[in-house]
């Protein structure tokens, strides 16, 4: 379907237009998606001496939350391609609220692997973040609105890092001992998911024309039940598996940090546990503008070398992404560590917003199916990164492994190629929607004279 009247610019103060409105709806509600998401994280320390875990099974309720969100991505971009983005998101933000709030309950190892398990179906907000300004942006803008909106959203990694000890420390203070003041603390998001929730249904639309329900009913997009074949079309091409496991370098190794760095910080720096929170919310703020940073460079590479230009960007991200994950590893001074996290912060979050810059030209008849295959991929990442952390290798060897991965894995943005014909629909699609917008400028200005 090709979408009329997408935005050209991104008027970030500004709620008077459907397109804005919904950018700032899709990045609140993945941040609380991933602020539900990771909210346990920074509490894993008063968690696993409650319940007695061990390293093996730390590492198994790390690799829960992930792993579910793998299947969870799938369904989901094809649930937005037959229903729309609207109302997948709304769906997604209340039946994930229900795990975030009853995590609580958990009383044992293996209840609670359970509830994380259940958990990690929220991660898929991503998909439907990336699917709505894909779908509300033009060419000219989308890489610098689609990674704005994801790290505006990843932030709430951070953001739980130090959050959440605060809520707990605050529940604590009332009375409540640590047993009972994680459990409450877990509360707070999944009310917070579900005001959320009914916000996206009244405030947005699935595209700047219309909700798909009504277009369908005027015949101006296809019906739902081509969204299957499509899907099998999409699984068909080789450029949506390499990026794939390029997501899986990138934002399966920023879960895996979200994961893992308040333990990290603890155990091998000996801090305490708000001091190893805010070490590691470090690596998740960065998103305020680091993915940002990724989309905007793909916009620019993209103005100069076209389709050709964002894949070149997205090779040299991720190449200086492992680089600087391997420096990290061999750091033993905390002033050092830290300042090595944030370079390699820096350019994890580059690489994925430069990531979801070429995804929406993949395939636009199978939009929802192209960025839940490559957004689980990042979700696959976490999953096999996370074994490293389980078993009996150490920690600082285990990074080690993972910088030189994913700095071998940059040569696969070579196989994302596009022919002449995609370069010149993309131009054609640039240049119309930056002649709509004049003409609607020139338009309101007649009007006020």
């Amino acid at each position: 379907m090709d979408i009329k009247n997408k935005a050209t610019k991104i008027n970030l103060f500004s709620l008077s237009t459907l397109q804005m409105r919904t950018f700032h709806m899709t990045w609140f509600a993945f941040f609380l998606c991933f602020f539900g998401w990771f909210g346990i994280a920074p509490l894993m320390a008063v968690v696993r001496d409650e319940l007695m875990l061990t390293k093996a099974q730390v590492g198994n309720t790390i690799i829960a939350s992930v792993a579910i969100t793998i299947l969870a991505r799938l369904f989901i971009g094809w649930l937005c391609d037959r229903i729309g983005p609207r109302l997948a998101y709304t769906g997604l933000l209340i039946f994930g609220s229900v795990p975030v709030m009853c995590i609580g309950l958990a009383n044992s190892y293996e209840s609670f692997l359970l509830f994380r398990l259940a958990i990690g179906v929220i991660g898929a907000s991503f998909v439907i973040t990336q699917y709505h300004t894909s779908m509300m942006f033009a060419p000219n803008v989308v890489g610098t609105a689609n990674a704005t909106t994801a790290g505006w959203g990843n932030l709430g990694g951070g953001v739980t890092q130090i959050g959440m000890p605060l809520i707990f420390a605050a529940i604590v203070a009332f009375g409540a001992n640590e047993a009972l003041g994680w459990r409450i603390a877990m509360i707070v998001p999944g009310i917070a998911m579900v005001l959320t929730a009914i916000a996206y249904f009244k405030l947005t639309k699935d595209t700047p024309e219309g909700n798909f329900k009504d277009l369908r009913a005027m015949n101006r997009m296809p019906d739902k039940s081509r969204s299957s074949g499509a899907f099998l079309e999409v699984c068909k091409d080789s450029r949506v598996w390499a990026l794939f496991f390029i997501y899986a370098a990138c934002f399966g190794i920023e879960l895996t940090i979200n994961n893992v760095a308040a333990l990290y910080f603890a155990d091998y720096f000996s801090l305490g546990l708000k001091t190893a929170g805010l070490m590691a919310a470090l690596f998740g703020l960065m998103n305020i503008f680091a993915r940002t940073l990724g989309g905007v460079f793909s916009d620019r590479f993209a103005k100069l070398g076209g389709l050709k230009g964002r894949v070149r960007w997205l090779m040299v991200a991720l190449f200086c992404e492992g680089i600087a994950l391997m420096a990290f590893s061999r750091m033993s001074s905390l002033p050092l560590a830290i300042g090595v996290l944030l370079v390699f912060s820096l350019f994890v979050q580059m690489s994925e917003g430069a990531t979801y810059s070429v995804v929406p030209f993949i395939n636009k008849k199978a939009l929802g199916a192209v960025a839940g295959i490559v957004g689980a991929g990042g979700n696959a990442g976490a999953v096999a990164a996370g074994f490293l952390f389980k078993g009996g290798m150490e920690w600082p060897q285990a990074f080690l492994v993972l910088g030189a991965l994913v700095t071998v894995s940059a040569v696969l943005a070579l196989a994302v190629r596009f022919s002449e014909v995609d370069e010149l629909e993309v131009q054609d699609e640039w240049d119309r929607s930056l002649a709509e917008d004049k003409a609607f400028v020139k338009e309101d200005v007649l009007v006020a004279a």
